[in-house]
């Protein structure tokens, strides 16, 4: 980290116990000497800065909602990705309060948090108060979702005594007070700033989601809530959003030209300034593929299985990587070849042929390399494969989350027909056969086909009721899962309670 920047937030914000580590080039930002009002553009830029580290690839944020559902496994293969059981405490719900994933996360998220709160310090225009109060709102709804209670400091407050803390109820009707006093202030787009559609969307979230974080062992659909995501869509799809032709143009490395549908993205330039992205790709493919990977992450038979062959969101050839390397988009199972059609190999001459079965402790040495669907759901930036820096936007949300959303509402409301009408729509688009009929299951369903590897599963699965059941590879767990521990090295604070049962 340069020591001329100073991203520690003791100046830009203030964390709990310690500094928010960037490992990538800070462009854009503001040292100590120049902190004024003049830098509020400076500030925003570290504000979505911070928002890299815990959201953008697989590592943090996302293995929190993916690793510990049924879309996605980390197997321990031999010695690799043992990790001294982190990944299998992620899938097999037994996480202690010293997870160290855990309390990065927290620490990182909170950090955002802090960051945006500090653009508000130094007399921003309405607009610039807008998008750091977005950018705020957005990392605190992940810390109400993963934690239940969400620490915060108000504009210009000290930093020598604990953050206060919100309790889930108080941090929904905050956060639905505060988006729609900042809507007016937001811009239209485009979709790698704060938006108003993106607020609409980020509230429509909240409404669905009340009842379960209010109580994640029986959650509740309040009818006036699901009105208000209802309406929250409509005033959406009039802001021009199409669904891609290509399901995996939205996460191309020129997803900023070529999708219509995603309505709130990181901005990530190719080979100069953005995330490790490349993670998404790297985390899950072999060690003999261009490019070679970490052989890591892996999907789940049970999961793969509930796509048709037909749909086109299962993936197949693309065209800038397929052609490039040999490897498809979407789930990569069996017998894996280079751009010429040759069938590769793994490291130990085996052939490289991804099977469904997958432990979450690989032992035999002829399969462990092999063992488990991949998933590529970012297309290979390559001209910038080695900047580690890809041209590909990071999906925040999409407008196909939004119908889904709004179908729920209808569905939990009593309306199937239009619910299961958006759905059809949607499943047209990509290559699906019509549903006769919808039910929550089914809709659940649809949810992980349309959503897999997006950062949201775990929150669906806790909403639908599944999130303690028995799956592939993990048994029922005990209802302490349903929430993050507060980290121990948080609990300096007092006004942070450890969630029960931890």
């Amino acid at each position: 980290m340069k020591n001329k920047y100073i991203l520690c937030f003791g100046v830009i914000a203030i964390t709990f116990s310690a500094c928010t580590k960037l490992d990538e080039d800070l462009h854009g930002q503001v040292n100590s000497g120049t902190l004024s009002q003049g830098n509020v553009p400076g500030l925003i830029s570290a504000a979505y800065i911070a928002m890299r580290g815990p959201y953008q690839a697989p590592w943090n944020w996302s293995a929190l909602q993916e690793v510990t559902s049924d879309e996605a496994i980390v197997p321990t293969r031999a010695g690799d990705w043992d990790d001294n059981g982190a990944w299998r405490a992620l899938h097999l719900h037994k996480w202690a309060a010293d997870d160290g994933r855990i309390s990065g996360v927290f620490r990182d998220l909170n950090s955002i948090s802090y960051a945006a709160t500090t653009v508000l310090r130094f007399n921003p225009t309405a607009a610039q108060a807008a998008e750091a109060r977005f950018l705020r709102a957005f990392a605190q709804f992940s810390i109400l979702d993963g934690w239940g209670q969400v620490p915060y400091r108000d504009t210009g407050e000290g930093v020598t005594l604990p953050s206060k803390v919100r309790n889930a109820a108080d941090e929904i009707a905050y956060l639905i007070t505060e988006l729609n006093a900042i809507i007016p202030d937001l811009p239209n787009g485009p979709a790698n700033v704060a938006n108003k559609n993106a607020a609409k969307t980020l509230l429509m979230k909240i409404y669905l989601n009340k009842g379960a974080f209010l109580n994640r062992a029986a959650p509740t659909f309040d009818a006036a809530d699901m009105a208000k995501v209802i309406a929250l869509a409509d005033e959406i799809s009039t802001g021009g959003y199409v669904l891609s032709a290509n399901y995996f143009d939205n996460f191309a490395p020129t997803n900023n030209v070529l999708s219509k549908e995603n309505i709130f993205t990181a901005e990530n330039t190719a080979g100069n300034d953005g995330s490790d992205l490349d993670g998404q790709w790297k985390c899950t493919l072999h060690y003999n593929q261009n490019p070679n990977g970490y052989n890591g992450f892996s999907s789940l038979s049970n999961f793969y299985n509930k796509f048709e062959a037909g749909d086109k969101r299962r993936g197949g050839s693309y065209t800038g990587q397929t052609n490039i390397s040999g490897i498809r988009v979407g789930f990569l199972i069996g017998q894996q070849f280079d751009q010429n059609g040759v069938a590769l190999k793994d490291r130990k001459g085996n052939p490289l042929a991804f099977t469904p079965e997958v432990a979450i402790i690989e032992r035999d040495p002829n399969h462990l390399e092999v063992a488990g669907i991949r998933v590529v759901k970012y297309p290979i930036d390559y001209p910038n494969a080695g900047s580690k820096k890809p041209d590909n936007d990071w999906v925040y949300f999409r407008y196909a989350d939004v119908l889904l959303m709004k179908a729920e509402a209808q569905l939990r409301t009593s309306q199937p027909a239009p619910a299961l009408a958006i759905v059809n729509s949607i499943r047209t688009v990509r290559g699906a056969s019509i549903l006769p009929n919808l039910t929550l299951d089914i809709l659940l369903d649809e949810r992980g086909r349309e959503l897999y590897w997006e950062s949201f599963r775990r929150q669906d699965l806790i909403r639908f009721g599944k999130f303690l059941a028995a799956w592939q590879e993990k048994p029922a767990s005990e209802a302490k899962y349903l929430l993050f521990p507060i980290p121990d090295n948080q609990l300096g604070n007092p006004n942070l309670i450890q969630n029960p049962g931890y």
